[in-house]
């Protein structure tokens, strides 16, 4: 594992000091508010308790005017409307929430979820003719459709009007479809430009509920927004922020319809306070399990399911779900083991600064996940094909200082089909070209990254010795969450530590121990961290830690345990000392 290292922020005292007096504030929770940019009180107390009163007009997104009028004429003639959908959990709660809206509106709506497999990703004009035939007039993308000229123009051919929802980069032009809502469009001035898929489906939703008098139905739809808002890892920020604290408060609360009350119980979350880790790391991987291993309208079905009488089979699709995610889990353990061994066999790939690693038949529904994992354990981009016949499908993951979709497009003429984010990406080519594509898109990267770009860094937000952590100081980090893209869990560094219980092995992966700093002692756990064993038993002290906070519950006693996110020799004591041993975070 590559040693990480260690990034202290910036503290602006001052500023931190004043933020902490005007709103009663711990002093590190003030300073981690600051380092957010969040210095300003009134600010800082929007982002400390969002609420619904805080969500823009949707009416300031351009081309959602348009699109709500056109809906409303729909509902009036009874018109067929489709929502054409995405089968990851942006896309399926995107369609769950804006189908059920335009339903309670008295609209004739259905929906279509493409096949990974069959139907590929996106907007295609085939799907177009498609929908068209069975009688729709009117069909509304969600989280997809941005770069869908082809079939905005068969749309158009065929007189059907195609409203685009999605918070994909755009191209230089935008599809020519009656109307496109998207707050990343160049002439767009909405405020906030992070939204997930299902936040700008939620802006439509919000609008056209408004405008029918029925404001108060948007709480039921924020906690599915909720769901996609989380996995999809957009900035937790603004809008988003409301979605998924809010949207957590409600899931947290309930009442719920009967899908997602099975679905809930499936995932063993029932009755329980529900986190951002939860959404992210236990309810994500089942609805995603679906697109990838079966049909996504497994989960659509489940989330859509609103009468008690579907009970018995809601609870069956639930179960589906969680059998079809234990069968994503082993495909995935497979190809992991499988590019793992490529990485470190052949010096081709594995020497390389992008990873590019592909596999005859490779299930082309985890190879995301695993181009994940290989960033995780090597820390460089990483690209992951699956070989099917002439044709070598792939979906590539980033580190933060490489656009991987610039990366693509210097890539272009090697390609039949690209396209994605900075971060994530997917693409088509001959496997014919899988080499010179390897070529390509290295000779890119070697022009752009260093060595010390290869290297991940570990943020530590503060140093805070023991003494200074507090119930009062827990509570407050938790009144930050949810944590994520753009609001990251906090991580504090305290130097001079023993190792003073354990290291003790938990099903063979982790690590549980008790450590000492300053003459008290906290409870530790290192996720993953069971290689780093040998190095725990030989380095007992002093050693210094990079931790994040959990207050926990036990027998109706709440104590604190710390999260360990890296561990190293003490500098302090050792000041040449430098190897940084990095534990991952649970999943």
């Amino acid at each position: 594992m590559i040693a990480p290292i260690w990034q202290p922020a910036a503290i602006d005292q001052a500023a931190s000091d004043r933020l902490a007096r005007a709103l009663g504030l711990e002093p590190v929770i003030a300073r981690l508010l600051v380092q957010r940019g969040l210095a300003d009180p009134d600010q800082a107390s929007r982002f400390l308790r969002p609420s619904l009163d805080h969500l823009h007009d949707p009416m300031r997104l351009a081309g959602l005017d348009v699109a709500v009028t056109r809906l409303e004429g729909a509902f009036a003639a009874g018109e067929r409307i489709v929502v054409h959908g995405d089968y990851d959990v942006d896309g399926i709660s995107s369609t769950v929430i804006l189908r059920r809206a335009m339903e309670m509106l008295g609209g004739n709506v259905g929906h279509f979820i493409p096949d990974r497999l069959k139907d590929g990703y996106g907007l295609q004009p085939s799907t177009i003719d498609r929908l068209h035939a069975e009688g729709a007039s009117v069909v509304v993308s969600v989280d997809c459709g941005i770069r869908g000229h082809e079939a905005a123009l068969r749309a158009r051919e065929l007189g059907l009007a195609l409203i685009i929802t999605d918070h994909h980069e755009p191209g230089v032009d935008l599809p020519l479809a009656h109307a496109v809502i998207n707050p990343k469009r160049h002439d767009c001035t909405y405020p906030d430009k992070h939204l997930a898929g299902v936040g700008v489906a939620l802006k439509l939703v919000q609008a056209l509920c408004s405008r029918a008098g029925k404001a108060a139905w948007l709480p039921a739809f924020v906690k599915i927004a909720a769901l996609g808002t989380l996995a999809d890892v957009v900035p937790l920020v603004g809008e988003n922020r409301v979605i998924a604290k809010v949207g957590l408060e409600l899931l947290s609360k309930g009442p719920h319809k009967v899908g997602l009350r099975a679905l809930l119980e499936v995932s063993g979350l029932s009755g329980k306070r529900i986190s951002g880790y939860d959404v992210g790391f236990v309810i994500a991987p089942r609805i995603n399990a679906a697109g990838r291993m079966a049909t996504p309208d497994i989960a659509t079905r489940l989330l859509l399911a609103s009468d008690d009488a579907l009970a018995d089979e809601a609870r069956g699709l639930a179960e589906q779900l969680n059998a079809e995610n234990v069968r994503r889990q082993q495909e995935e353990a497979a190809i992991v083991a499988q590019a793992r061994t490529i990485v470190e066999r052949d010096p081709e790939v594995g020497a390389r600064t992008v990873l590019v690693v592909a596999g005859e038949g490779w299930h082309r529904g985890v190879i995301g996940i695993v181009a994940s994992k290989l960033v995780d354990a090597y820390h460089r981009p990483a690209v992951v094909l699956s070989i099917e016949g002439d044709v070598a499908q792939g979906s590539c993951r980033s580190i933060p200082s490489f656009d991987m979709l610039a990366a693509l497009e210097s890539c272009a003429p090697l390609l039949d089909r690209f396209g994605g984010h900075k971060a994530a990406a997917g693409l088509a080519l001959s496997r014919g070209r899988i080499r010179e594509f390897r070529g390509a898109v290295n000779q890119f990267a070697d022009a752009l990254l260093g060595p010390d770009d290869l290297r991940p860094r570990q943020r530590i937000d503060d140093f805070l010795d023991f003494r200074e952590l507090t119930g009062a100081v827990a509570a407050q980090i938790v009144s930050l969450a949810p944590f994520g893209a753009g609001n990251p869990k906090p991580v504090f560094a305290v130097t001079g530590v023993e190792i003073v219980d354990g290291p003790r092995r938990l099903k063979e992966r982790h690590l549980k121990m008790a450590v000492r700093q300053d003459g008290r002692v906290l409870r530790a756990i290192a996720w993953r961290g069971v290689e780093r064993y040998g190095f725990l038993e030989n380095h007992r002290a002093p050693i210094d830690l990079a931790y994040s906070l959990e207050q926990n519950e036990f027998n109706g006693e709440t104590y604190l345990e710390l999260v360990v996110a890296d561990v190293r020799p003490s500098v302090a004591a050792s000041p040449e000392a430098a190897t940084c041993v990095a534990m991952e975070p649970a999943s």
